[in-house]
């Protein structure tokens, strides 16, 4: 029975249009872990191979870009034991996504996205040699934000415009919302876009400073659900693309609306004003 509606969603949201740009925020593995009577490490492995999973899933749907929320700035308040085993997980999977014929051979580009130097050296060489070896790819993106706060990359991106101001590079007078964009995160190389879908798991209703520049301003759509990161299925991942298909026909049934209110409201202004010539003396040059 779940195979079959799964099927179902898949066909069902594949006549219609899919986010380009799906955001992320992976919660629920410590708790899960709890909830099974285990430690918070096994929480975190179980959660990896969802997100390697959602990888998939997104791909097939014909997502363009995938951003998964990894660690946030708030993160390092955690025990020191549970940090490094975090990091050396992270750390795995960097090296197995290198690795990974699928990677290669669906031209997947990977980015982290955050103060990487707050990070272990050896977490570091794994995330640049993953960046190194699918830098030329451009058919779907993974951006993974690790020691990453929302707050911070605007931060981080306004000191660097006033450096360029200072250094004269840079008017103030030219300053839009595509020179901020441009300096986010990751500064080298192109900026992560507006975010079309954002997903959060774990039963929370906030997006915790996370993409806030990216999401915020693009009013994208929210999926919230109750399941843990590791029991994250693919009926989940699915039913938030209709929620984001959704959303996409109240905005055009609302454009609609507002057009025919507008051209009622010409037609009534058109009636009601008295005419100065006669019809058949208006001409057009």
């Amino acid at each position: 029975m779940y195979r079959a509606y799964e099927h179902l969603l898949f066909k069902e949201v594949a006549r219609s249009d899919v986010p380009e740009h799906i955001a992320v925020i992976m919660d629920g593995n410590r708790r899960y872990a709890n909830r099974v009577g285990k430690l918070a490490n096994y929480g975190h492995v179980r959660g990896a191979s969802v997100t390697e999973k959602v990888i998939e899933w997104s791909y097939e749907v014909g997502v363009k870009q995938l951003t998964v929320y990894a660690f946030s700035t708030e993160n390092f308040n955690r025990s020191a034991d549970e940090k490094q085993k975090l990091f050396e997980l992270i750390g795995l999977k960097f090296d197995e996504l290198c690795q990974d014929e699928r990677t290669h051979k669906r031209k997947i580009n990977i980015r982290a996205i955050g103060d990487l130097q707050k990070l272990p050296s050896g977490l570091r060489c794994s995330i640049k040699e993953a960046e190194r070896c699918t830098a030329n790819y451009d058919q779907f993106y993974l951006n993974i934000a690790i020691a990453y706060g929302g707050r911070q990359d605007i931060i981080q991106a306004v000191r660097k415009i006033a450096e360029k101001i200072d250094e004269g590079q840079l008017d103030p007078e030219d300053i839009t919302e595509g020179t901020i964009a441009d300096h986010l995160y990751p500064v080298a190389g192109d900026p992560v876009p507006n975010v079309d879908l954002i997903i959060r798991t774990g039963g929370d209703e906030r997006v915790s400073n996370f993409l806030p520049w990216q999401t915020c301003g693009n009013e994208c759509a929210t999926y919230f659900c109750a399941p843990f990161w590791p029991e994250f299925r693919k009926i989940d991942f699915l039913r938030s693309i209709r929620i984001y298909q959704e959303r996409l026909i109240e905005k055009e049934l609302a454009i609609l609306k507002r057009n025919a209110i507008f051209l009622r409201t010409l037609e009534k202004r058109d009636a009601e004003m008295p005419h100065s010539y006669p019809v058949n003396r208006i001409r057009v040059i």
